[in-house]
C-alpha cells in the first residue's frame, strides 16, 4: 500500500512530465524513505539512449534518487509551497547493472545529515531485489524564486 500516490507526489514536488521519476512513496519515517518508479518502454529517454538497447541514463537514476530524497525533506518543511530542493553534490556514485524497460526501481534513500537549508542522504536502488546504483546525494533547501509579472501597459 502506498503511503503516497502520484497525485500527492506532485503537490509536493515541482517536477512534472517527463522529469517526474517517482511513482509512489511506499514507505516513510522521519530519516528513511522508500519510493518507486516504473521505467516502461515509452520513456522519452529510450529513444536516444540506446535505441538498440534501451538503458536509462545513470543521471536520471541519480535524480530518481533526488527526488525521493526531495519528498522526504520537503514533507518536513512548513512552508514547503514556498521551497525547492537543489542538488548540491553527489558522492560515491556507483551504477551495478543496467537500469531496462519493465524495470521497477525500489529506490530506499536514508537521511545522514539535516541542516536548515541542507539535506545528505545515502541511498541504494534496486531492481527485484537486486542492488543497482547506489549514491550519496546533497540538497540544498531554497526559496523559490519570485514569479515574475510583465507590467501593464499604459495607454
Amino acid at each position: 500500500m502506498a503511503v503516497l500516490e502520484n497525485i500527492e507526489i506532485r503537490d509536493i514536488l515541482p517536477h512534472r512530465y517527463p522529469f517526474l521519476l517517482v511513482d509512489r512513496i511506499v514507505e516513510m519515517e522521519p530519516d528513511r524513505i522508500v519510493g518507486i518508479k516504473n521505467v516502461t518502454a515509452n520513456e522519452p529517454f529510450f529513444v536516444g539512449h540506446f535505441p538498440e538497447f534501451p538503458v536509462m541514463p545513470g543521471v536520471l537514476v541519480i535524480e530518481a534518487m533526488a527526488q525521493v530524497a526531495g519528498v522526504l525533506v520537503l514533507m518536513s518543511v512548513p512552508d514547503r509551497a514556498s521551497k525547492l530542493v537543489l542538488f548540491a553534490s553527489i558522492e560515491e556514485a556507483k551504477f551495478r547493472k543496467p537500469v531496462l524497460p519493465g524495470d521497477t526501481l525500489r529506490i530506499e534513500m536514508k537521511i545522514l545529515k539535516k541542516k536548515a537549508t541542507a539535506v545528505k542522504a545515502q541511498g541504494v536502488v534496486t531492481v527485484d531485489g537486486v542492488m543497482v546504483a547506489e549514491a550519496t546525494v546533497m540538497c540544498i533547501v531554497s526559496d523559490k524564486p519570485a514569479k515574475k509579472t510583465e507590467p501593464v501597459p499604459v495607454k
